[in-house]
């Protein structure tokens, strides 16, 4: 086009059908040429060219139609050069149109295809994927997204297959609109009503994305259906509809509507869609995939974890357990309470290295082993060596599967040595002699709640994690007053995103001085803080276990010290007679002298130095010998000739359980028999 200096056409060769919508005609002005709205600001930006001679280089859109409705709005080049005379004087403008319609649109396909690649999929959660697919439609495609998925993505089920999917209800998984969403529409947690059984519906079955608009929908939903009005926006007019199918299986489908003023799909925008929404149906099943392995690791996890809560005669416990939430998945956190033999008890808290179903089974390992070792009365070091052996065991076995070409575990993380690791803190609190051994293997020290209310931290003298080997675990004894709080939790319960885990031990300090009193319900105590201290979806297990302890009332408990002499045994049975019958417990006056009868005079004959007796009374009787000795007592079956040997045997049968446990100076054989209708002596 050539203009004058008034910016009046003189000459052009665009025709109505030039770029597919109205012609310039000589003598029109070239600004209504353009879009009304465009066209103020075009004539200043001519005018500048010809007021300065420089040329200008832009990209307008033109061509409204009549009916208001752009089918597709063109995208033109525009250049602009001041057109002069050989004297120098300006005779008008020189305009040169290129239409980069198709390029500027493919450019814009292209582009949200690379968007679509970096923004859906960096998330392992079924909602946030679907609602990233729904934000990278609107506005780039149209001015409303629905994303429905089926109700086995949500829990990590198997999806249906292909052919399946028409009995599968599907769920509104997430929404978006340029503008607030529409009341009455289906929202997000809602479920879809069965959809009819109708053409366009069997062609998204078979995989296919489809065209249509707010006409034929209604038309297939059927005069008054509720359909419309779930699923069709106010104003909406034409619509895609794109299946979400990934590994074969159907995983929903997403819908994108555009108002009546914007130009309605085509093919071109539906091979789009199927292109963005193959891409995302991988991510979805991706997260379901992940939710099904997380499910099933922390199922695994919690199956293997005690009762939250515990009240027994050493403590009254609460635990929690928090999964994590990331990629990763579950970890290998676990807390334990076990009884033990004259009372006592043992608490236990430890952390597996590493994440999924192998962290998980290896929990289980250790603590089965706690379990099986732990009634072995065996000092609170010597136990945190025999896991030790054990996890340096399970090193050594996954390395021979790895050798083999088998090091790969249940969520496909290698199980070689380098991932097989654990710490673990474990503590003997008896409540008779208000004493607690704890030992740690490479564990954040436990906290001691006062009665009074101050807590602090326990020094240990740390141990190397489990699995290092060659190293020794300190034990550290303290006395602990009754109705104090222990608190043994994990790095999960410290850990902080942005701090140090210094400054997480300082504010689990200060939460259980504010939250820990000894009036305070243990359970909701453990609950607040692991709210407070946690996130809300951990990239870290959270474990936390508090026990607040008991002790035996004195009363229920007496004990007597002898010489070392054959003499003493008639004295050691007199004076158990007499404590029975201040207890009310004269029935078990037989057998509990049998008993002490034959733990003295085990302890005369082959122990060194005094002995001890100590009877305790609460939900069971507890008979205890102690002496200098290190000597094992042996269980033998004496043969008919046989002079000696018995005791032990009659001991056994005459209680409920019996053994030994070693001191620093010395052994105790204990015996238990239980009492039937007796309160327990626990002060609280």
């Amino acid at each position: 086009m050539i203009t004058d200096r008034d910016l009046r056409v003189l000459r052009s060769n665009v025709g109505p059908a030039t770029f597919g919508g109205q012609g310039v005609a000589p003598d029109s002005l070239l600004p209504e040429f353009f879009k009304p709205q465009d066209a103020p600001a075009m004539a200043r930006r001519l005018g500048e060219v010809l007021d300065t001679g420089s040329v200008l280089s832009m990209e307008v859109e033109v061509f409204a139609p009549a009916s208001g409705i752009s089918e597709r709005p063109r995208v033109l080049s525009l250049r602009a050069a001041r057109l002069e005379a050989e004297d120098g004087r300006i005779i008008g403008l020189v305009v040169v149109l290129n239409d980069v319609s198709e390029q500027r649109r493919s450019q814009h396909r292209l582009e949200l295809l690379h968007r679509a690649a970096d923004r859906i999929g960096t998330s392992l959660d079924t909602h946030r994927t679907a609602q990233d697919l729904a934000d990278l439609l609107v506005p780039s495609l149209g001015e409303f997204a629905s994303v429905y998925l089926v109700e086995a993505v949500f829990t990590g089920a198997e999806a249906p297959e292909l052919a399946g999917i028409g009995g599968h209800l599907l769920q509104c998984a997430a929404v978006r609109a340029t503008g607030p969403w529409p009341n009455g529409m289906i929202t997000p947690g809602e479920r879809l009503p069965p959809l009819p059984n109708v053409p366009h519906v069997i062609n998204v079955l078979r995989g296919n994305a489809i065209v249509t608009n707010a006409r034929e929908q209604m038309q297939l939903y059927g005069e008054g259906s509720p359909l419309g009005p779930l699923l069709i926006p106010p104003g909406g007019d034409s619509a895609l509809v794109a299946p979400l199918f990934a590994r074969g299986l159907a995983l929903g489908s997403v819908v994108v509507w555009r108002k009546q003023n914007e130009p309605p799909f085509d093919r071109k925008d539906a091979q789009l869609l199927f292109e963005i929404a193959s891409r995302a149906a991988l991510s979805l099943d991706n997260a379901r995939r992940f939710t099904r392995e997380h499910r099933a690791a922390v199922t695994l996890q919690r199956s293997l974890l005690p009762l939250p809560s515990a009240q027994i005669t050493a403590a009254q416990t609460a635990g929690i357990y928090r999964p994590a939430r990331s990629t990763a998945g579950v970890g290998g956190d676990w807390f334990d309470v076990v009884p033990l033999p004259s009372l006592r008890v043992a608490f236990v808290v430890g952390d597996v290295v590493g994440h999924g179903l192998h962290a998980a089974v290896t929990m289980g390992r250790l603590r089965a082993a706690v379990r099986t070792i732990a009634p072995l009365d065996l000092p609170p070091d010597e136990v945190l060596m025999q896991l030790d052996d054990l996890v340096q065991g399970l090193a050594a076995d996954a390395d021979a599967a790895a050798s083999e070409g088998t090091d790969i575990g249940f969520d496909g993380t290698d199980i070689g040595s380098d991932g097989t690791g654990a710490t673990c803190l474990y503590a003997v609190y008896d409540p008779v002699t208000h004493r607690c051994a704890i030992a740690g293997a490479g564990h954040p020290p436990p906290a001691l709640v006062r009665p009074h209310g101050t807590a602090d931290f326990i020094e240990l003298d740390p141990g190397p994690p489990l699995g290092v080997g060659g190293m020794p675990f300190p034990v550290t004894e303290i006395e602990v007053a009754p109705t104090s709080t222990l608190a043994l939790y994990t790095d999960g319960m410290v850990g902080q995103p942005h701090g140090d885990i210094g400054t997480g031990m300082e504010r689990l300090k200060s939460a259980l001085t504010r939250e820990c009193r000894p009036e305070c319900n243990l359970p909701e105590a453990a609950d607040r803080l692991v709210e407070q201290l946690s996130d809300p979806a951990p990239a870290d297990d959270v474990t936390l276990l508090l026990a607040r302890t008991r002790t035996v009332l004195d009363e229920n408990t007496a004990t007597w010290e002898f010489p070392r002499d054959p003499k003493i045994v008639p004295a050691a049975r007199s004076v158990t007679s007499r404590q029975l019958g201040a207890w009310g417990l004269e029935d078990l006056t037989f057998t509990t002298e049998l008993v002490v009868s034959e733990l003295v005079t085990n302890a005369i004959r082959y122990a060194v130095g005094s002995v001890q007796l100590r009877l305790t009374r609460d939900r069971i009787l507890v008979c205890e010998v102690s002496d200098g000795s290190n000597s094992q007592p042996r269980l033998c079956r004496a043969r008919s000739t046989d002079e000696g040997g018995r005791g032990l045997f009659l001991v056994a049968q005459l209680t409920t359980r019996w053994g030994c446990r070693y001191g620093p100076r010395g052994k105790t054989i204990w015996a238990e028999q239980p009492l039937q209708g007796v309160p327990g002596g626990v002060s609280r």
